[in-house]
């Protein structure tokens, strides 16, 4: 079944979604994004429950992190190294939160990731992977990653350019502590639907071409694409995994641009 042509962004609607601050609130927030998720999947003929949500708790306090875990999430992802890592630490009470990075990484934040992430989701250099690769065998730990591409073809945004992708899967093998699950990108920033779409769909192409000559043990199941403002378009061209935060959480304190890729050398600078 074709996707349809006329789901919208919501990318220009900062403020939109008030603060959660109770357990309820969590609770209501969480049904009604898993509500837009069904609605998505059925447009498609899809069936939701090969859609992960996966909550994103950047910005926000510690606070609001327990009640989310209270409302029943049991995975939070978050963008910046550090930050998640202080909040890990701050909370491993809860042992069966899990976590997620899907932001940039330096190679030398790469022992904080090898140290306590469930998944990473930015992957996109040789470099990083081989660090990774490096601290997880010193901590007897394994990861599951997702390769990162630009879609959109910013300068400004971090990921391989799609035609390095190939050569990229192949060589990630060597590395036998990272477990491949898929793909994952940013869409263009617009309130132009059909230019999001249009991210979307080549992250799903490209990963459709690579499942010809994936090497063995590189599993590319998994396609995370899709935030607050355009998770059921994401949906609609396949994703698997889409990145809620301001939807279950509340707005940020600054609009969605001030977090969306700046400069490349901030590691601040994915959404």
């Amino acid at each position: 079944m074709p996707a349809p042509s006329d789901t919208q962004t919501l990318h220009d609607q900062h403020g939109r979604y008030p603060e959660a601050t109770t357990v309820e609130d969590f609770r209501h927030n969480l049904t009604v994004i898993q509500a837009r998720i069904d609605a998505a999947c059925h447009r498609v003929g899809r069936d939701p429950a090969t859609v992960r949500l996966l909550p994103v708790s950047k910005t926000k306090p510690e606070t609001s992190l327990r009640l989310a875990h209270a409302a029943g999430c049991r995975m939070l992802g978050e963008n910046k190294v550090q930050e998640a890592h202080r909040k890990w630490e701050a909370m491993q009470d809860l042992t069966d939160l899990r976590w997620s990075v899907i932001g940039h990484l330096q190679t030398n934040k790469a022992k904080l990731v090898a140290r306590f992430a469930h998944e990473f989701q930015a992957l996109d250099s040789l470099r990083v992977a081989e660090a990774l690769d490096r601290r997880l065998h010193l901590e007897g730990r394994s990861l599951d990653v997702f390769v990162q591409v630009n879609t959109s073809g910013e300068a400004s945004k971090y990921g391989l350019p799609p035609e390095e992708v190939p050569a990229f899967v192949q060589a990630l093998p060597a590395f036998s502590a990272l477990r491949v699950r898929g793909l994952m990108t940013l869409a263009l920033f617009s309130s132009e639907a059909e230019r999001v779409r249009q991210c979307f769909v080549l992250l799903r192409s490209l990963r459709d071409r690579l499942w010809q000559s994936a090497p063995a043990g590189v599993g590319l199941d998994e396609l995370s694409m899709g935030m607050s403002g355009d998770f059921e378009i994401a949906i609609e061209e396949g994703a698997t995994v889409v990145r809620v935060g301001q939807a279950i959480f509340g707005a940020r304190p600054l609009p969605d641009s001030h977090y969306w890729p700046g400069e490349p050398s901030t590691e601040e600078s994915q959404p």
